[in-house]
């Protein structure tokens, strides 16, 4: 490397550095702030899950311009669970376009728990691809020649969103499916009303795969970051998403994203956000940068309680609701903005 380009890869590291500070204060305040909170438990109903120690804690922020910024146990590996749904919708949109994959699963929120047993029978589709019933019928679309090929291609699309290869734990793979009897009544069915084909019991092994990928806290934010940035990883340039498909992603994250809290969610918090039971939250402002957050203690909707606070607390701080209109906020700019410029 010559010594100009050195140079500038040095000021430029300056810059990120400074840019930092005033951001990763915040963060450790809220850090600080929900660390002794000990509402919620563990989740037990997959025994793999069980074993998450229940002081966990991470918070991770990454632009839309590839800054990271992190506190706590944000490198600590943890199954992805209900959190990756969005994105295996965002495959199947790739593989059969908007209408094909809205012949199959709708998008209205549903009131009822994530594995709840209901149907609408009237369109003849689950409710929507963020409740269990949904997220089933998507991984029945996503194409492949055969199941190897429908793993590989949604491996492939995560590695995309996070920037490097993704790897399903076996442990909580297996646990899954020893354990999974109600999402296998409600793959049957779904296949006595023709919602889904007639492999979809391949498709629930892919349904427990795409569950079972591990994830850091970091990686949560670097998904919602791309989502943020149009698709594209903000670090690696490589694009996750069509850029058609993102806004269709994140309308179902708000309106569904949060379990049978998802009304309030949109409500109070106001951001395109998706939970899961390993205790992960990925969220996005978009245009800005993608959040997430990690701690395995879950409220009675399946929701992380740290999780769900530390959202909560940036959105009324920052003013990142959806629909904020009110400018009496600390700026979320500013806290990105070198310090020589505030």
């Amino acid at each position: 490397m010559s010594e100009e380009k050195k140079d500038e890869l040095d000021l430029l590291v300056g810059r990120m550095r400074s840019a930092a500070a005033p951001l990763r204060g915040t963060l450790n305040r809220l850090y600080e702030q929900f660390r002794d909170v000990r509402d919620g438990k563990v989740a037990d109903y997959i025994p793999e899950l069980a074993k998450a120690n229940p002081d966990w804690f991470g918070i991770s922020m990454v632009t839309a311009q590839g800054q990271a910024f992190d506190v706590g146990d944000a490198s600590v590996k943890f199954s992805i669970q209900s959190a990756s749904k969005p994105f295996v919708f965002g495959l199947a949109l790739e593989d059969h376009g908007l209408e094909g994959v809205m012949n199959k699963v709708g998008v209205e929120p549903t009131g009822e728990a994530f594995n709840a047993i209901v149907l609408d029978e009237v369109s003849n589709r689950p409710f929507n691809p963020m409740v269990n019933a949904g997220a089933i019928a998507t991984a029945d679309l996503v194409k492949g020649a055969d199941y190897p090929e429908r793993v590989g291609r949604m491996l492939d699309m995560f590695a995309r969103y996070v920037g490097h290869e993704v790897f399903v734990d076996t442990k909580v793979f297996m646990s899954e499916r020893v354990t999974g009897h109600r999402n296998r009544a409600i793959g049957h069915l779904m296949r006595n009303f023709g919602m889904v084909g007639e492999n979809f019991e391949e498709s629930l092994e892919l349904y427990f795969q795409q569950c079972s990928i591990l994830v850091t806290c970091r990686d949560l934010a670097m998904i919602g970051a791309t989502l943020a940035n149009g698709g594209i990883n903000p670090v690696t340039g490589v694009r996750a998403i069509d850029a058609q498909y993102v806004k269709y992603l994140l309308s179902v994250m708000l309106s569904c994203g949060m379990y049978d809290y998802a009304g309030e969610w949109a409500f109070r918090v106001g951001i395109p956000a998706k939970s899961g039971v390993g205790g992960g939250i990925v969220a996005v402002v978009p245009g800005k940068l993608g959040i997430g957050v990690f701690s395995p203690c879950l409220d009675l909707k399946g929701n992380s309680v740290r999780g769900v606070k530390v959202c909560s607390e940036l959105s009324h701080m920052f003013g990142l609701h959806a629909f904020e209109l009110d400018r009496n906020h600390q700026s979320l700019d500013e806290q990105l903005l070198p310090q020589r410029s505030r």
